[in-house]
């Protein structure tokens, strides 16, 4: 039998992509490996958000060539794979195929002729969720893409470069994916978009569908216990879907909403239109429709013309916004945007000593959070064992791990947890009475 290896770099979306091509493959008759060198056909699954998760893919493929077998296929797929277009056959010679984010569909033209190089980076429509067989189990999380691309545009990110402007899924056919991830083992639903909150379908009678309207009807199945969307836009963030977290209880009181930096004149220069009274409004309005909400956030420090006031601001509307816990990054140019060639581009020790007192920060805010959970009982999510075997790792509403001693061999996948202990990075837990 063939194996396959798939290594998946960067957000959740390449997650549920690397999920898909596995289905694809399984259904071929082939079988997963975790050792690139036992494998068949290796597959690097990738993320060109920032140049460093460029490098590791390239870093990642220099190293497998070496130890591949001689007629393996290798190749890679997503962001990287259409920003380094026929390039990358340059860097890497062994590359048999370079797919884009919406091309990976493609696949099975390269096993039927592996004698050929493929390279498809086109930016073409949603065929890939048509096109791909559906997972005959599904982890509990079910990670369920609702679309592509996103319009925004921020002067950093180069997101609308690799996949592309915003399409919307038909909530047919999310909702086929919804019921059927719920059939095969799914506690829990994801929705993803680069742009979640921004989508929007128009039907064939001229209605509009909306996140709230997904989240409503995923509720109605009974399998389905919890409830979640990632990545949110601030001004996306609409009245219908804010009062989803005061009326449906399987919406987990938690979001993720990048404001990305405190500074108003930093947000213009990185195109982000909305101003900080407007962040702070929708978060007060969250809040008030559920009490118990907790936000998280993205940030990006050393952002071309960031002044020392301009870091300060940030790390204010971190304080006073209390994020739970964040993903915070140094700025790095990425091509194709318009960022790169700013002037007043930043010195990387600037950058490195700006991250290092903003982790600080996020780092004290997430420990203060945590620590308050001591002594409360919540509703949790197993995600299996921990690497000694001897422990349970479960996911709490808030994204926070969670490690339960193994008292038994059937653990609940859902149970209520008692926290009774805290740090930095995660809790600890007892199942309750």
């Amino acid at each position: 039998m063939k194996k396959f290896f798939i290594q998946t770099f960067g957000c959740q979306m390449n997650v549920y992509d690397g999920q898909r091509i596995a289905a694809m493959l399984t259904a071929r008759g082939m079988q997963e490996t975790h050792d690139a060198a036992d494998a068949d056909v290796i597959i690097l699954n990738t993320c060109a958000v920032r140049a460093k998760a460029t490098d590791k893919v390239f870093s990642a493929l220099g190293r497998i060539r070496r130890a591949k077998k001689p007629d393996a296929l290798m190749g890679i797929v997503g962001c990287v794979a259409r920003e380094a277009g026929a390039d990358a056959f340059r860097r890497i010679p062994e590359l048999n195929f370079v797919l884009g984010p919406q091309s990976y569909h493609k696949l099975p033209e390269i096993l039927n002729n592996p004698d050929t190089k493929l390279l498809n980076i086109d930016l073409g429509g949603l065929e890939k969720f048509d096109e791909m067989p559906q997972m005959d189990a599904s982890p509990a999380v079910a990670y369920i893409p609702i679309q592509e691309g996103c319009n925004h545009c921020c002067t950093y990110c180069i997101v609308p470069y690799t996949r592309g402007r915003e399409l919307s899924r038909a909530p047919a056919d999310i909702m086929a994916d919804v019921r059927h991830a719920a059939q095969t083992g799914a506690i829990e639903i994801c929705f993803l978009g680069q742009n979640v909150n921004g989508y929007k379908y128009i039907d064939q009678d001229g209605a509009t569908h909306r996140l709230s309207e997904l989240i409503a009807q995923a509720a109605k199945i009974s399998a389905v216990k919890r409830i979640r969307f990632t990545s949110s836009y601030p001004t996306e963030m609409t009245d219908d879907l804010i009062d989803m977290f005061r009326t449906e209880p399987k919406l987990l009181p938690f979001l993720n909403m990048p404001i990305q930096s405190g500074s108003a004149d930093v947000l213009t220069r990185m195109n982000r239109p909305y101003s900080l009274e407007l962040y702070i409004d929708i978060v007060d309005k969250l809040k008030a429709a559920r009490p118990d909400i907790q936000i998280s956030s993205d940030f990006i420090v050393g952002f071309p013309g960031e002044t020392d006031a301009d870091f300060e601001k940030t790390m204010d509307i971190a304080q006073r916004v209390k994020y739970i816990n964040s993903y915070s990054f140094k700025y790095s140019p990425r091509p194709h945007t318009a960022a790169a060639l700013m002037p007043d581009q930043i010195a990387d020790n600037i950058k490195a000593a700006r991250l290092a007192a903003l982790d600080a920060r996020l780092n004290e805010l997430q420990r203060e959070f945590n620590t308050s959970c001591v002594g409360r009982t919540m509703s949790c999510l197993c995600e299996g064992a921990d690497k000694t075997g001897q422990n349970l790792v479960y996911r709490t509403p808030y994204m926070q791990q969670c490690i339960v001693e193994r008292t038994n061999a059937d653990a609940p996948q859902l149970a209520e947890i008692k926290i009774t202990a805290a740090n930095k990075a995660s809790l600890r837990g007892e199942f309750a009475d």
